[in-house]
């Protein structure tokens, strides 16, 4: 057991939430955070734009902190420009600053969309990303405030770049991950809506937490892509949920993709194998089994795969 302290902020989110379960299993001692309202032992309710609401937390003394709260989704931060903004870099900054306050390492998540739709392969060595969406563009500037707190203020921290992660556990949603969409969908005998010549690598979760927690003892601040990789056409991946599920290829809607996506992401995972000593274990055909089965069982005990 390694007796140390990590504090996940946002730990209710399809990340946060077995983030959580891993590091307990390695030994953390974990204490949450997140927006959603609880009570629990070992919770604290905050906002990050409302930090005054955390420093119980910090008071607490973590050595390292899982940062994974935002405002996410393209089309939501682009229908809620302002609180994006304010969320994404002001609240972000809040939670920065006391990180540097308590000593703890930071571990900041951001995403893939900052690389925007002219980049392939996706390299974190590329200087100046151009993203396409206001999501984007808000997680690389507060990427951006993290690297000068590192470069000015001595904090010790990593920035991750994760590309489509899935897990079978994942909440059911019209805004969740095409993985865990087209499952629920074509399992219920609902269609899906397939993007015409997009492709994606897909990372189950066990060897995402693998790599998340591995960031954790990274000694210089670096910025590292977390994924898979084995690219496929969305097409594809559409296609081996279909006949891993029966369903009728009448489901299956092929359109062109909407404004400000990015038509292929496809990660340099270099940094990932020597910064992190990750190499995914877990291949598409088996994670797609998985989330197929698992899609079944919680239907069949009576979860909606619309909610």
């Amino acid at each position: 057991m390694n007796g140390k302290r990590a504090l996940v902020i946002g730990s209710e989110g399809n990340i946060g939430t077995p983030l959580v379960r891993h590091l307990r299993a390695h030994g953390y001692d974990v204490l949450e955070s997140d927006i959603r309202s609880g009570w629990r032992p070992n919770y604290v309710m905050a906002d990050i734009n409302h930090p005054v609401d955390l420093l119980p937390a910090f008071d607490w003394k973590p050595d390292v902190v899982f940062l994974l709260s935002a405002m996410v989704s393209r089309v939501t931060c682009e229908q809620a420009g302002a609180l994006a903004i304010s969320t994404n870099l002001g609240g972000i900054n809040n939670v920065l600053q006391l990180c540097r306050r308590a000593n703890a390492m930071t571990v900041f998540f951001s995403t893939s969309e900052v690389y925007g739709p002219d980049v392939d392969p996706m390299d974190e060595a590329i200087p100046n990303p151009r993203p396409n969406n206001r999501y984007g563009l808000s997680k690389l500037l507060g990427e951006q405030l993290v690297e000068y707190e590192v470069r000015t203020n001595g904090l010790r921290a990593v920035t991750l770049r994760p590309f489509m992660m899935y897990d079978e556990e994942e909440d059911f949603g019209a805004h969740r991950s095409a993985m865990i969409r087209f499952a629920g969908s074509l399992a219920a005998g609902g269609p899906i809506e397939v993007h015409r010549h997009a492709a994606r690598s897909w990372l189950h979760v066990s060897d995402a937490l693998r790599a998340i927690t591995a960031a954790a003892v990274v000694r210089d601040y670096a910025v590292i892509n977390i994924g898979h990789p084995e690219v496929v056409l969305i097409e594809d991946l559409a296609e081996m949920i279909r006949i891993e599920l029966a369903a009728s290829e009448d489901l299956v809607v092929v359109k062109d993709q909407p404004a400000r996506m990015t038509l292929v992401k496809r990660p340099m995972l270099e940094r990932q194998r020597t910064l992190l000593g990750i190499v995914p274990q877990v291949s598409l055909a088996d994670g797609v089994r998985r989330v197929c089965q698992r899609v079944r069982e919680r239907l069949a005990r009576g979860e909606q795969a619309g909610g």
